[in-house]
């Protein structure tokens, strides 16, 4: 029988627990009075070593209580092995049976819930252990303050906050300070309870230190030859096909293999980009796999950037929710052309670029010589706008590697120098999608309108016969937005985008892919419920690296996938 409410609920009770042990140790007026009637049965050091595990459990539950609530086995074998039964065993000499018989009460529930914690810890990398650290360092420093300057009374003298804070320091690791106690329990009870703190931290940061690091995601040899087998046969179906096999990726294949998905974990969130490649009939296999694979670890499955057709067979197998996230600008050559009053800005542009004296070249990546390789990809590393090297869904990570030797690659020159390229990856035997822009900032403006239309205008002779531009986020909504009769619902999510355009120029990065008159395929992104929307999307702008180490950064965005390698992330 399926109990999924289980370990949401014992996530909630250890953390209410993990609260009260905490209380108990650091506040005395908590219970001050109940500890009393101990004191005439007890040696005052079974109290005092009590009150400090007290602390120690519940920080552990704490920390444990994220990992239940994910189905985490480890998690499971912590608590109700050692850290249930230490608590309820302090709550009973603490006489708080109610705290005692709640420790219980989970303890069971735990036990009977045993199916639903089956998950697999997730790998880590060992800034993990920096952050154990820092982070139980300064929850160390805190909490030991908190128990001195609870008891002023016990304190002898009047020692400031330099000297206090020097006190839980020497504590931590186990040397008594320069505060002093004119009770000794009390004195047993401070140094035990610092002591056990610096125990917890150092046990944790030397067990993460040590831990075997293994990536997040790797694609190997063997799973790149695959991938590329798949893309020869069905990489028409999906212009981010070939994004697939950036190699911090990771794939699970279809039983038959005759289907792949490519993903990362980012923070628990199990990412992946596109379509499923390989066969349809294939697909259903393939996510199955996929679900499977998030349920063993507990991750939380989410798509981002899949289309219509792939929405719906991942709502209809898996029984997750789709939502529109924006929309792919695809240029058919056959129909492109600079004539009309709709094209004569970007006519105007062209011309005027070509007169201040800018030459382009579209060349496969197997026609350059190995010195232009070189040099194109030290130009496009330069002219990066950011430290950071952004790029996932919709970004190849690397250029001029000989297995991508279809790519194609269109340069901008003026009197011999390089001063603006772009980049493009395979879409089946006879497209291509735009990976990388990038241009020197001193240039002359247009640059990137004039090389878009260059290899529009070449691809004929490449036997190409679609090109997938850049793509708009909430497109529709801008677009919609400023029509006539938009409702007021409708005009204030415009002005957000608009308002949130400044940082990340939505706005524009729409009018941009709208000059060249593209048809809109719409692009999805696919979740399990509401509630993990916020989550998904902090994992996406990770793997995207709008987020790194941790930290946001709002960068100035001129267009995606303006990057040559990804940064490399761990879950």
């Amino acid at each position: 029988m399926k109990r999924s409410w289980i370990p949401a609920v014992a996530a909630y009770a250890s953390l209410v627990i993990g609260l009260l042990d905490i209380s108990k140790a650091v506040f005395p007026r908590f219970e001050h009075s109940r500890m009393g009637l101990w004191a005439d049965f007890l040696p005052g050091i079974v109290t005092t070593v009590a009150r400090a595990t007290s602390l120690v459990v519940g920080i552990v539950l704490i920390m444990l209580a994220h990992a239940l609530r994910r189905g985490k086995v480890r998690a499971w074998r912590a608590v109700v092995v050692v850290v249930l039964p230490v608590s309820a065993a302090v709550s009973f000499v603490h006489l708080r049976p109610a705290t005692a018989v709640i420790s219980l009460a989970l303890l069971g529930l735990l036990v009977w819930g045993r199916g639903e914690f089956s998950a697999l810890p997730d790998p880590r990398s060992r800034w993990r252990a920096l952050g154990n650290l820092l982070v139980l360092g300064v929850l160390d420093v805190g909490l030991g303050y908190l128990i001195i300057s609870a008891r002023p009374r016990m304190i002898v003298g009047h020692p400031g906050v330099l000297d206090r804070l020097e006190h839980v320091l020497l504590g931590l690791v186990g040397i008594e300070g320069p505060v002093t106690f004119a009770v000794e329990r009390v004195s047993d009870l401070v140094y035990f309870s610092l002591v056990a703190l610096g125990t917890l931290t150092a046990v944790t940061t030397l067990y993460l230190a040590l831990r075997p690091e293994r990536p997040a995601a790797e694609l190997t040899e063997d799973d790149e030859r695959r991938l590329r087998a798949l893309l020869a046969q069905h990489g028409e179906r999906d212009s981010l096909g070939y994004f697939a096999l950036r190699r911090d990726k990771s794939v699970l294949f279809s039983p038959s293999g005759k289907a792949a998905i490519a993903y990362r974990v980012v923070s628990g969130v199990m990412l992946a980009s596109g379509d499923p490649i390989g066969d349809r009939e294939a697909w259903p296999a393939a996510i199955k796999v996929f679900m499977n694979e998030a349920r063993r670890h507990a991750w939380v499955p989410a798509v981002i950037g899949c289309g219509e057709t792939a929405g719906e067979v991942w709502t209809r197998e898996a029984k997750l929710s789709a939502l529109e996230i924006g929309d792919e600008a695809i240029v058919e050559v056959a129909d492109f052309t600079l004539e009309g009053r709709a094209m004569r800005n970007v006519r105007q542009m062209v011309n005027r670029t070509e007169r201040n004296g800018y030459k382009c070249q579209v060349r496969r990546i197997a026609d350059l010589t190995g010195q232009e390789r070189e040099d194109i990809q030290q130009a496009a590393e330069s002219w990066r706008g950011t430290e950071t090297e952004r790029g996932y869904s919709m970004a190849l990570g690397r250029f001029g590697d000989p297995a991508d030797s279809q790519c194609l690659v269109a340069t901008a020159h003026k009197d011999g120098e390089l001063k603006a390229m772009l980049h493009f990856v395979p879409w089946g035997p006879r497209g291509i999608s735009l990976d990388l822009m990038r241009r020197d900032r001193g240039a002359d403006p247009g640059l990137n309108e004039f090389l878009i239309v260059k290899t529009l205008q070449a691809a004929p002779a490449l036997d190409i016969t679609q090109v997938s531009l850049n793509f708009a986020m909430f497109r529709a909504v801008l677009a919609r937005g400023e029509r006539l009769g938009a409702g007021p619902v409708l005009r204030a999510w415009r002005a957000l985008l608009i308002f949130l355009s400044h940082w990340f120029q939505i706005e524009s990065l729409y009018r941009f892919n709208a000059k060249f008159r593209p048809i809109w395929e719409p692009r999805f992104v696919v979740y399990p419920n509401a509630r993990d929307l916020p989550r998904i999307g902090v994992s996406a702008l990770q793997a995207e690296a709008f987020i790194t180490l941790g930290r946001p950064r709002w960068p100035r965005l001129r267009l995606p996938r303006l990057r040559p390698r990804p940064a490399q992330l761990t879950s």
